[in-house]
């Protein structure tokens, strides 16, 4: 029987490589995100190429969203296997006094309050399942600090602890949870973020001591690896792979 795969944040950049992959691998993916028509684009370049997903709109800072879009897994295919929790990004710039309430809850909401309503509705379904894998993804930003991002840090290094935490609860149970620690990746979300000019994608990639930003697809390599039976020994771990940006 193959697998069904949750993707969440999955119609561009990592998401959407990771979508592909798992999809390439023979699973099935749900992908959930907010927009409808790139969802529908990335789920029919995938049903194109001879993978099965489905789409499913959602706001995955809201709980009920997430609850549906575990529902739409189990409708559609019968089963979950894992998930990619990846919805994420920078909401607010700049040193922590000048960052207002809305901001700082908004960087909280769509970092970390979405991880943890997507788990709450992943991991009943696959316990029905007799186990699974998630994977979370923390970014680098979940194990180090960085200035002028400080909501989005303390957000990703609270989805490093939730990781772990919900780990060690489902140990026993054959579910796996492991966060990635992802540096630099070459997305449209980055490089409008974090390097929209030449000079800032060379200073982003310096950061990197191997000198340059990952490709989507070594990320989403990584990924599948985490939530393959491959890596059934693997549980609670917050895995770099950010070209040694957290070796230092």
């Amino acid at each position: 029987m193959s697998k069904v795969y949750i993707v969440t944040g999955g119609t561009s950049g990592m998401g959407r490589a990771v979508a592909g992959r798992l999809a390439a691998d023979g699973a099935a993916v749900v992908i959930a995100a907010r927009g409808k028509e790139r969802g529908e684009a990335v789920a029919g370049e995938i049903r194109a190429a001879g993978g099965r997903a489905l789409f499913t709109a959602a706001d995955l800072t809201r709980e009920e969203d997430n609850a549906m879009v575990v529902r739409a897994a189990l409708d559609e295919y019968g089963r979950l296997d894992g998930a990619f929790n990846n919805a994420g990004g920078v909401c607010a710039f700049g040193p922590v006094q000048e960052i207002s309430d809305g901001n700082w809850r908004a960087d909280l909401e769509l970092n970390l309050s979405s991880v943890f309503y997507a788990m709450k509705h992943q991991v009943p379904a696959l316990l029905a399942s007799g186990g699974g894998s998630i994977v979370n993804n923390a970014s680098n930003l979940g194990a180090v600090g960085m200035p002028g991002v400080a909501p989005y840090v303390a957000a990703k290094h609270g989805v490093a602890g939730l990781t772990r935490s919900v780990a060690l609860e489902n140990a026993a149970s054959g579910i796996r949870v492991n966060a990635l620690l992802t540096g630099g990746v070459d997305t449209p979300l980055f490089r409008a973020t974090m390097g929209a000019t030449e000079e800032g994608a060379a200073q982003i990639a310096a950061l990197h001591p191997v000198g340059r930003i990952a490709e989507p697809a070594e990320i989403a390599a990584f990924t599948a690896f985490l939530l393959s039976d491959e890596a059934k020994f693997i549980t609670g771990a917050c895995l770099a792979i950010d070209g040694g940006f957290t070796a230092r």
